[in-house]
């Protein structure tokens, strides 16, 4: 099984970008997690980040193309992106994907509240910080043995 983890927009400034909501963490520390994680549970995982929603666009439809699940954090693109729905939605319609967000969106600004995404998504994990990606990876390895 391949898992395929997606960080949109700003994440490649984690650690830098408001410490206050988002942790000292940076992309590559969340990268090294996310990679001994899925070694642990004997899944293959590539992790990819951009800021461009063509690039996300491209990268969900790979994945459908080549039935991998996706985990993705869409950073701003979960409120504005109906063109990554419908790229996601063929992921959805495949081994599905899982959205995770570092910060517990429901609890910030109003507009943040909204997701594109969610209605699609095989599950949400919201303010859990970066363990959320953890959890999303353990939800696909189990799914994958028949465990979930």
């Amino acid at each position: 099984m391949k898992v395929l983890v997606l960080n949109g927009p700003n994440l490649n400034r984690l650690g830098k970008r408001q410490p206050e909501v988002y942790g000292s963490t940076t992309l590559a520390d969340v990268v090294g997690r996310i990679e001994a994680r899925a070694e642990a549970l004997g899944v293959e995982v590539e992790c990819r980040q951009s800021n461009h929603e063509g690039d996300l666009i491209d990268w969900s439809h790979e994945a459908a193309d080549n039935s991998w699940a996706v985990v993705i954090n869409p950073g701003g693109f979960t409120h504005t992106s109906v063109a990554l729905r419908d790229a996601l939605a063929e992921v959805a319609d495949g081994p599905g994907f899982v959205e995770v967000h570092i910060s517990n969106v429901h609890a910030r600004e109003e507009f943040r509240h909204h997701s594109y995404l969610s209605p699609i998504a095989l599950g949400v994990i919201a303010g859990l910080g970066v363990d959320g990606y953890e959890l999303a990876l353990q939800f696909f390895a189990r799914r994958n043995n028949g465990n979930g």
